[in-house]
Formats: structure tokens, sequence, C-alpha cells
């Protein structure tokens, strides 16, 4: 994009749905039928775009396998690391924070805006750890405009976003167990 704003009348029409499921059952989503996928660029990870030449908009998937399971208590430090990446984006703006527990499934959410190549662009990512895998998931519009324009289609493919049950059973300290004992009081 040249830094010239689109004009645009109305929203973005669903014509479709389809469902992306990763090839090695890690994750799914659903998103518009139409919109251009590939894998990330060195990532292990998908991306969708809603328009060929705009590769500044997008919805994408990175996946990370950890070298330990993440358990609720590591919030704070997910956070802390979270938020000195977020910290290297130029004339970064949070408009809105979100941090969660589900079990033992960390999900960090930000809405930013930033400054990339002379260009204000707007985000919402969450970073998502479940067991050993870290989950980055986000929407991004290539201006705050785009941002707004495909927003409802975002939301959908955050909706859409599922982790296989198989992850959710393995982050129920229940399931498991229950949290380990504390033994240094004895």
């Amino acid at each position: 994009m040249t830094g010239e704003s689109k004009i645009r009348t109305g929203r973005p029409q669903f014509t479709g749905i389809t469902t992306y499921e990763d090839p090695t059952g890690r994750f799914a989503f659903r998103h518009p039928w139409g919109w251009h996928r590939s894998e990330l660029d060195g990532r292990d990870g998908v991306i969708v775009h809603p328009e060929e030449a705009e590769q500044e908009t997008y919805f994408a998937v990175a996946v990370a396998e950890l070298e330990v399971s993440v358990v609720a208590d590591d919030l704070p430090a997910l956070r802390e690391g979270f938020e000195a990446g977020l910290a290297e984006f130029a004339d970064l703006e949070i408009e809105s924070a979100d941090d969660q527990n589900y079990n033992d499934i960390v999900k960090i959410e930000r809405t930013f805006t930033f400054t990339e190549d002379g260009q204000r662009r707007k985000r919402r990512v969450w970073a998502l750890h479940a067991d050993k895998w870290q989950f980055l998931v986000a929407y991004q519009g290539s201006t705050v405009e785009e941002f707004q324009y495909w927003l409802p289609m975002g939301n959908y493919c955050f909706t859409g976003f599922t982790l296989p049950q198989a992850l959710w059973y393995a982050t129920d300290p229940e399931l498991r167990g229950g949290p380990p004992e504390d033994t240094s009081s004895s």
C-alpha cells in the first residue's frame, strides 16, 4: 500500500465461511470464504488476507512449542515478557488490555496502534499459552481505517478460533490430579 487511504462505503459482506484446520491438529479457526490463505514466512502458522494485494491487513496464527508447560501462576512472567515485546513497536498506544486464565490456559490480549513503515496501523493480538504451546493470534489492519472496516470479519475469526479438546484436558488441574502439594512447610 502506498499510504493513501482507500475510500470505502458500507461494510464488507460475508459471502461464505470456511474453516482452516491446522494439519497437526493444534488449532482451527473459521474465516470468510474467498480470503487468501498462505503459510507464515519464517514461522509455523497460517495467515489469511481479505485482499491479496493488501498484505498488511490480515488474520494470522503462529504456533511455537515451548520447553515447559505453562500454568496459571505463570501469567505475571508471561505478561512482563509480552509487554517488553510490545515496547519495541514505534509510537505504541495500547487501547485495551485483558489477561485471563482458563484453568491453566493463559491468555494475554491487547488491542493497540503503532507506526510501521510510516503508516499508522492497528492490531488486536492474543498470546495464548496452553500446556507446552504458544499461539499468537492476531488481526491487523494496514491502517486504523482498514482495521475498522474489516473488524466484523476479524472478530469472527477470533470467535471461530478453537483448541483441540486434548489441550483443554491437559490444562485442567482437576483432571491432572490438581496442583502439586506445597511440601515446604512440613
